[in-house]
């Protein structure tokens, strides 16, 4: 342990110190930064960053940038919304018992997920990226066509049909917080634990090598079709917590401005590391809400309509400066601490894992 403590450069112990002050502060919860702040902001950093971990957990760990994890979470919410929700003339409004929707909203999305992955496993690159796109663009058509399951403008009360441990959300936001908060720690735990496993790391050499791993006997199409199917039950996640937090889902919810926010969300924050899901989701949230206050922007005049201007702004500026989002930067300024080399055009990409032996083939007998 001692010898552990000796390691520590002085950008890791600011890390470390940054990690625990924020534990600290996410479990006081409002009593630390208020009501505003915790229900309205953190929430939706929760939520945003359970969405974004599902987009880089496949990029990260499977070499696949999916733009469908908006339209999958959508699905989530849509499906929770039509089978708890009951006495209204927009939607299905089925009437279920909470959990069964939880359970029925996660299913599906997970199933649609896995005949997602079937379908694009074996594209990569760009044909990869513009099938989920489509997959996006789809759910979004679908759902403002079929109206019987989206309400024409979209089903509302979903914060009153959460289970009874948690309540009405507008009631109890606090419960929800902690929901919120206890669900984005254990998808952070769960896929750390799931990118040590057999699967994982064949599904980072995968990433590497799919020719190399094809060749040693792998089913490539399979593990990432499963990679997209563990992808979207994540998304699922996201999609439970949107609606108790909004109350409602409608086609406007998943269109391809949503996508391209989750997109940048995961860029800013750290394409290559799961934490980077909520780094991203805490500047992204914290630019929505409070980048109209500070002076030269006040100036300037950022209404609604120019948010997207200035977001995009500050993604051309985090990239141009290091590929890794805001943790890449973090990592040149603690190797720059360390006296080390910058190297600050390397992305922060986990390691590859050390690919598998073939056994020694047996010498010839010599004559």
């Amino acid at each position: 342990m001692s010898e552990r403590l000796r390691g520590l450069t002085p950008g890791r112990v600011v890390e470390l110190v940054v990690v625990v002050a924020a534990l600290v502060v996410a479990l006081l919860g409002s009593r630390a930064v208020g009501d505003y702040f915790a229900h309205q902001l953190l929430i939706n950093v929760f939520w945003y960053g359970i969405a974004a971990a599902s987009l880089i957990f496949l990029s990260a760990y499977a070499g696949m940038v999916s733009l469908a994890q908006v339209a999958l979470y959508g699905i989530s919410a849509f499906v929770l919304g039509n089978t708890v929700t009951s006495g209204a003339v927009k939607g299905l409004h089925l009437g279920y018992d909470p959990w069964i929707g939880i359970v029925l909203a996660i299913t599906i999305t997970t199933a649609l997920g896995l005949i997602l992955g079937a379908v694009a496993s074996r594209s990569a690159g760009i044909y990869f990226l513009m099938i989920t796109l489509a997959f996006g663009v789809l759910a979004n058509t679908f759902f403002g066509s079929v109206t019987i399951l989206s309400g024409f403008s979209g089903i509302n009360g979903l914060q009153l049909t959460a289970p009874s441990i948690i309540g009405n959300t507008v009631s109890h936001p606090d419960r929800l917080y902690y929901v919120a908060l206890v669900a984005s720690v254990l998808v952070y735990a769960l896929i750390r634990y799931l990118v040590r496993t057999p699967f994982g790391i064949t599904l980072q050499g995968i990433r590497d090598d799919p020719v190399r791993m094809a060749s040693l006997g792998y089913n490539v199409a399979l593990h990432r079709t499963l990679a997209m199917g563990f992808g979207a039950f994540i998304a699922s996640i996201a999609g439970i917590v949107y609606g108790w937090q909004f109350g409602i889902i409608a086609p406007g919810s998943i269109n391809l401005e949503q996508v391209i926010y989750l997109l940048i969300i995961a860029v800013i924050g750290g394409l290559y590391r799961i934490e980077g899901a909520w780094v991203g989701a805490l500047a992204f949230v914290l630019l929505q809400n409070y980048a109209r206050n500070v002076p030269l922007v006040h100036y300037v005049g950022i209404s609604e309509q120019r948010f997207d201007t200035l977001i995009g702004f500050v993604f051309l500026v985090i990239v141009l400066l290091n590929p890794g989002g805001l943790l890449g930067i973090w990592e040149w300024l603690n190797r720059r601490l360390a006296g080390g080399p910058p190297d600050s055009a390397a992305p922060t990409q986990p390691p590859p894992p050390d690919p598998p032996r073939l056994p020694t083939p047996p010498r010839s007998a010599e004559v």
